[in-house]
């Protein structure tokens, strides 16, 4: 079915981006407006003047620049939707951030709806067999993004910040354990076989292993199951869960301070080329191990949807996770003040 005419306002927003040195067709303008990411149409213009509103302009605008750079709008759309916060936008913001999740497991052949629930015997094997086929015939990384920047680091001689986790999350020793904890939860493994397999991927540094496995030891001896109490205890169908009945303010919250955090991360991260203490500064702080080590900053084009669902998620459950990312933004807005001095 051929497209109707574009109308004075579509050509009218078409030439104020040209102005701006940006372009747009009305085509794309109707595939931001259906999406939500911009205002209807009779919504763009000021109704005393009759002009196209400057915010509506200036959205438009950041989705010709982020259209432009060739890559799909992706989780910047979920920012525009958690800004106007109305009930269709946030629905669609908890649709995407629950799907984030689930998408990487299907692609592995892996349907949530099928997972078989219950303690039982039967639903725990098949779990373990599911689990064990996402990982058939997969290559494990190397190395995750912080081993990556040691490595450069430790070849120009310059020293960084020693982690505080392991030191490296996509080792083989944590896929497997970490693959059932995703679909079974903390009833299909067990705290030892993490510690162990933590402790695989750190042969060197089994003060830290210890330490953990005292702290389980006395909060088991007063009756606490620290495990269980972790909100990813009931596995990626419990944060699925979460993030579907979290309150939409909270929801849009998490997101806007996700997404912030991690455009500012991704800007100094990209200064630190040229600027190697900014480097240093942000992994001395514990949240590079808590957010950017663990994946959940989508920095230089790595993570994407799923980092920022994870950040979501760890800002919406985790005790002190959403003031410790709040810190952290405040020491990334400081240092971008100080190169935007130089």
């Amino acid at each position: 079915m051929a497209r109707t005419k574009p109308s004075a306002l579509e050509l009218a927003m078409v030439a104020a981006l040209r102005e701006r040195g940006f372009t747009a067709s009305p085509t794309q303008l109707e595939r931001w407006r259906r999406q939500m990411w911009l205002a209807r149409t009779a919504d763009w213009t000021d109704p005393e003047t009759g002009e196209l509103r400057p915010e509506v302009i200036h959205r438009a605008t950041v989705l010709a620049g982020i259209s432009s750079t060739g890559r799909k709008i992706s989780w910047y759309g979920w920012v525009f939707w958690a800004i106007d916060a109305t009930p269709d936008s946030t629905a669609r913001l908890r649709a995407a951030v629950a799907g984030a999740f689930e998408r990487p497991f299907r692609g592995t052949g892996v349907d949530f709806e099928q997972i078989p629930q219950g303690e039982s015997d039967e639903a725990f094997d098949a779990r373990r067999e599911m689990a064990a086929r996402m990982f058939k015939d997969r290559r494990c990384p190397r190395r995750d993004f912080d081993g990556a920047l040691r490595a450069g680091a430790a070849g120009a001689e310059f020293e960084l910040p020693p982690s505080r986790s392991v030191s490296n999350i996509f080792h083989r020793a944590l896929m497997g354990p970490g693959a059932r904890l995703m679909l079974g939860g903390a009833q299909d493994v067990g705290f030892d076989e993490l510690a162990e397999a933590w402790e695989a991927t750190m042969p060197g540094n089994s003060e830290m292993i210890e330490q953990i496995r005292a702290a389980q030891c006395r909060a088991a001896l007063a009756g606490v199951d620290l495990f269980a109490q972790s909100p990813l205890a009931a596995g990626l169908p419990g944060m699925i869960r979460a993030v579907r009945e979290a309150d939409g303010q909270a929801l849009c919250t998490a997101v806007l301070a996700c997404t912030k955090a991690s455009t500012a991360l991704t800007m100094l991260l990209t200064y630190a080329v040229n600027e190697p203490e900014i480097l240093r500064t942000l992994m001395a702080d514990e949240m590079w191990d808590q957010w950017v080590r663990v994946g959940f900053a989508p920095v230089l084009g790595v993570g994407g949807e799923v980092a920022v669902a994870m950040s979501v998620f760890q800002h919406l459950l985790m005790p002190g996770w959403a003031d410790g990312l709040e810190r952290y933004q405040a020491l990334m807005d400081t240092l971008l003040a100080q190169h935007a001095t130089v």
